[in-house]
């Protein structure tokens, strides 16, 4: 099929298609993964928090989580704790696959029979009653609402290129994408930590989410709705593959395929079309690479059928019905004889995400200069100077997380004059203002020493014990409150 060609038919089913991806909600974002990942972010999911491709919202979430008394973070936290998982993207997956099995909030409850429910999100299972009390405790509604207008410019960034993703796929498979008992769903989740799309099948419904990237990860997307019109069709003529399951044993020597494609010629035989299909839409000169990449990662029967799709685009007939005749005419010794002569590659080519770039600092407010100039200060030891600075920040603001940094500043040279009674009011002060994680968990170590020192050992215990609680809590007071408690232990 020729560029002008494709271009037409493409033409043809735009409207078709934009419709029914606006009647299914084919790309939204969801209440029920909103809330999973708002509930994991307050109890401990700091996966890549620092990246600059993190969507801004995940942060602000966070702190209006923070900033919130809810009765149940507590047992949240220990639950998260007792489920941690060594994989940062396993860790997000499985929270990821109980959301997507469950009932809509506010009840989570499990869709599907117990043996019936995938294996990870079965793991989870009691996280349910939890997150209905988060739910209600969090004012998730409140926050889900507000949260609209930064999912909303996500989805509008998404929306053209994948309308066009699924429309080209569409036209080349010859499908009207009409489906009646299937659905094929597209979620961005904005909480998770950056640059992962998980691909999820789950009896009829077919759901692909995206969390925050650079670039729109259309390409995934599309890899996504190919499997998602193609496996149905291997699985309808899956005797005629499995005529040709002797090729499996060249796919057991390549070294960088995964172990399920070793196993499932059914699933290998997908995937083949599925990247031969990728070649013949990518852009000209792109698609011989492409096929060549793949042979060498061991999807073997790639290069057949892309000799074969040539073919098929000089007919009129739709994929669901042509691709019997390609399988049927795969020719066992022909294609024995191509890969008998190929050198599998020792691992698989790795797409890097883009990272989006650093954002360009604002300019400092005069509070944030006078802090600046103050730590400065405060570092040479020139404590009268700086506590200067500090109480000047006091008055040069109203925005109380820069006058938590003022109230430290000070609190910190009170300790260092043997003043540990002013020193103890003015941490606390600190505390009940909006200190940023670093302030408030060195607070609470310093208020913890303090403590200590006055005998008080159950408040510096108390005190510790915040500190790690504190998200994004400084790596230094963190450690230190460790020490502390680890002694502690070990003294009993």
């Amino acid at each position: 099929m020729s560029h002008q060609t494709l271009a037409a038919v493409c033409l043809i089913l735009a409207a078709c298609l934009s419709a029914a991806a606006a009647e299914q909600g084919q790309l939204d974002a969801s209440e029920s993964v909103f809330t999973v990942m708002a509930a994991i972010n307050a109890a401990g999911y700091d996966a890549d928090i620092d990246s600059p491709s993190n969507n801004p919202l995940r942060l602000a979430v966070r702190r209006e989580l923070a900033a919130r008394k809810i009765p149940c973070l507590d047992e949240l936290k220990a639950f998260f704790a007792e489920h941690r998982q060594k994989n940062p993207a396993r860790e997000y997956s499985q929270y990821l696959s109980f959301a997507l099995s469950t009932s809509d909030p506010p009840m989570f409850e499990f869709r599907a029979v117990m043996n019936e429910v995938a294996p990870d999100a079965a793991a989870l299972e009691g996280l349910g009653p939890l997150l209905t009390r988060f739910y209600r405790e969090a004012d998730i509604p409140a926050l889900w609402k507000k949260s609209q207008p930064a999912i909303d410019q996500v989805i509008e960034r998404y929306h053209a290129p994948v309308t066009l993703a699924v429309r080209d796929v569409n036209a080349y498979l010859r499908s009207t994408g009409s489906f009646s008992r299937r659905r094929f769903q597209i979620y961005v989740d904005l909480l998770g930590a950056p640059n992962q799309i998980n691909i999820r099948s789950y009896a009829s419904e077919y759901y692909v989410v995206v969390t925050p990237s650079a670039e729109p990860q259309v390409g995934d997307i599309r890899h996504a709705y190919l499997h998602f019109m193609i496996d149905p069709l291997s699985i309808r003529y899956s005797e005629d593959i499995d005529k040709k399951k002797s090729l499996i044993d060249f796919a057991a020597g390549a070294p960088a395929l995964e172990e399920a494609y070793k196993q499932d010629f059914l699933l290998l035989t997908s995937e083949c079309l599925i990247k031969a299909v990728e070649s013949r839409l990518a852009p000209a000169g792109a698609g011989a690479a492409m096929v060549d990449q793949a042979l060498k990662e061991g999807y073997i029967l790639t290069p057949y059928f892309a000799e074969q799709l040539p073919l098929y685009e000089k007919q009129e007939t739709a994929m669901r019905i042509y691709l019997p005749e390609m399988i049927k005419a795969i020719d066992l010794r022909k294609e024995t004889r191509r890969l008998d002569g190929v050198t599998f590659a020792a691992e698989r080519a790795v797409r890097k995400a883009k990272h989006a770039p650093e954002a360009p600092k604002a300019a400092q407010s005069p509070a944030e200069k006078t802090i600046e100039e103050a730590e400065q200060v405060y570092g040479k030891k020139d404590y009268e100077k700086a506590k200067t600075l500090f109480a000047r920040i006091l008055r040069e603001t109203d925005d109380r997380t820069l006058q938590a940094r003022g109230y430290f500043g000070l609190a910190r040279i009170a300790v260092l004059q043997n003043d540990p009674e002013l020193g103890d009011k003015l941490f606390r002060k600190t505390l009940e203002l909006a200190p940023d994680p670093f302030t408030k968990s060195w607070s609470l170590v310093y208020l913890g020493r303090l403590a200590e020192i006055a005998k008080e050992t159950e408040e510096a215990l108390e005190h510790y014990r915040a500190a790690l609680d504190v998200q994004g809590a400084a790596p230094g007071a963190r450690q230190a409150a460790e020490k502390a408690l680890g002694d502690y232990r070990q003294k009993k």
